[in-house]
Formats: C-alpha cells, sequence, structure tokens
C-alpha cells in the first residue's frame, strides 16, 4: 500500500506525516511510541488501509521531524494542526504508549474531534499515582544518566520487546537520537499525568496490554483505567512485552480490527 508523504512546517520545524487507505472511509490515526517512529506501524497500515482512510506520522523530536525538542503539548497542537490541514473533523485514534498519551490529552481537550480510541500498553493520564510511583519517577532521570548510551537503548528495546526482529525495527529510531534527546523524552513524556478524579472520556474505546508489559505501572494500572470508562473492551495480548503489537502482531491485528470494523464503520 502507497503513503503519500506530506510536511507540516510550524515554526522552522518540519513535521513529517503519510496519508493513504480508502479516501472516502473514516479516518484512523496512528501516534508512535517515545523514542521511536511511525514505521512500528508499517505491518498494521495496509490492514487498516482497506477499509479506512490512514494518517500516521513522526511526532517533534521523532524520526524525520528532527531536530526538535519533544514537547507533549507542542506535539498535541501539531496532531490538531494536520488535522485541520486535512479537514479531518472526526478521526479514530490508535496510540501506542507516549502516543496513546497525546491522545488522551487530545481528546481531554477537543472531545468532538474523537469517534472512538485504541489505547496500546499505555499509562493513564489522569490516574493519582501512589507514593512509590512518584518517588520513582522523580528519580528517574539522574538514574537515566548514570547508563552508557548504548546501553541504555538496548536495555530500551529488551524491555520494549521480545523478538529480535522487532527490536531491529525500533533500533534505528533510538539510535538516531542523542542521550540528552533520548532521556528528555521520556521525562517529558510525564508531562501527561494530570489527576482529574471525575473525568471520563466517554467514548468507544479498547484498550490493550501485552501481558510481559514491564514498562512503568502500564501493566497494573491499565484495567483500573478500564474500569473506569462505560464503554472499554480491555484485552491482555499474551507473549508480548510493551510494543505488544510487533510481538504477537497476529493477536494484535485480530482484536484491532475486529474494535474497528465493529464499532467504528
Amino acid at each position: 500500500m502507497e503513503l503519500k508523504e506530506a510536511l507540516l512546517e510550524r515554526n522552522g520545524l518540519n513535521i513529517h506525516y503519510w496519508t493513504g487507505g480508502k479516501a472516502a472511509a473514516p479516518p484512523v490515526i496512528f501516534t508512535h511510541g517515545a523514542t521511536i517512529d511511525h514505521h512500528e506501524w508499517d505491518a498494521t497500515l495496509p490492514k487498516v488501509g482497506e477499509h479506512f482512510r490512514l494518517l500516521t506520522w513522526d511526532m517533534r523530536g521523532h524520526g524525520l521531524s528532527r531536530p526538535a525538542s519533544f514537547s507533549l503539548k507542542h506535539a498535541v497542537d501539531d496532531l490538531l494542526t494536520i488535522l485541520d490541514q486535512l479537514q479531518v473533523q472526526q478521526a479514530i485514534f490508535v496510540g501506542h504508549s507516549l502516543g496513546g498519551n497525546l491522545h488522551q490529552e487530545l481528546v481531554f481537550q477537543h472531545p468532538k474531534l474523537v469517534r472512538a480510541m485504541v489505547f496500546l500498553d499505555c499509562t493513564w493520564n489522569f490516574q493519582k499515582l501512589s507514593a512509590l510511583e512518584a518517588f520513582s519517577l522523580s528519580i528517574a532521570e539522574p538514574i537515566f544518566r548514570i547508563y552508557p548510551y548504548k546501553m541504555l537503548v538496548s536495555q530500551s528495546l529488551a524491555l520494549t520487546a521480545t523478538s529480535k526482529a522487532a527490536q531491529e525495527l525500533l533500533r534505528p529510531a533510538m539510535e538516531s537520537l542523542s542521550k540528552d534527546e533520548f532521556i528528555h523524552i521520556l521525562m517529558e513524556s510525564a508531562a501527561c499525568l494530570h489527576h482529574e478524579p471525575d473525568y471520563r472520556i466517554n467514548k468507544p474505546l479498547l484498550l490493550m496490554v501485552g501481558d510481559k508489559d514491564a514498562t512503568g505501572n502500564i501493566r497494573r494500572i491499565m484495567p483500573l483505567w478500564a474500569e473506569r470508562e462505560p464503554n472499554c473492551r480491555f484485552i491482555v495480548i499474551p507473549n508480548a512485552k510493551h510494543a505488544a503489537n510487533l510481538d504477537n502482531p497476529d493477536f494484535f491485528h485480530q482484536t484491532l480490527m475486529d474494535f474497528l470494523i465493529g464499532r467504528c464503520q
């Protein structure tokens, strides 16, 4: 399947994005995880593109949308500007990890833009952290800075995916970053967290997590998040770490397509 590449020029930055799929169908927006890029969706887009219009992109500070300093707030604005440029009035959003955090901020600010949402291995923006979780977050940056950069990348890849093929797919994007960029993205991703005890997204939701995801508190918090949402399906993907779409692609794609075709066409 061919994708058309385009650029959003904002304040001297070039944000790269790609469109394709079934032109007259509802749009599905794919946003990648932290420190990687749009290539994580390479196997997914052709399947979804048979039924839906597609948009994928590299967030600022990632992939081809560099050099740029990542900011969650500015990345949300980037995506909103791309959607406006493409005249997208409502869409389905699929986000992995940081991409899902970005989508949570988007629906929090602009609920009318969202038809349905899929969150893969993503923490819940609106949770209240435990004292231990808050402490762990406060000491994360100095711990990251102790690591030699190659070790930091290697351990991140090992934590993200089980298969060597998946790790090698993700490696070029991670290794394109400097150590400072890498750590900045990880720490800036925490900017998504703000406790909103009464907030509900109140859209059709699919939450998926790898059964072996040991990243942060994701494996613990996703089922609690799912319980709070009135129109939500929660799925544990077997034999998968943080990039469950790459570790168990057949299970991920079947579950995703069942949701999209069953709930969103």
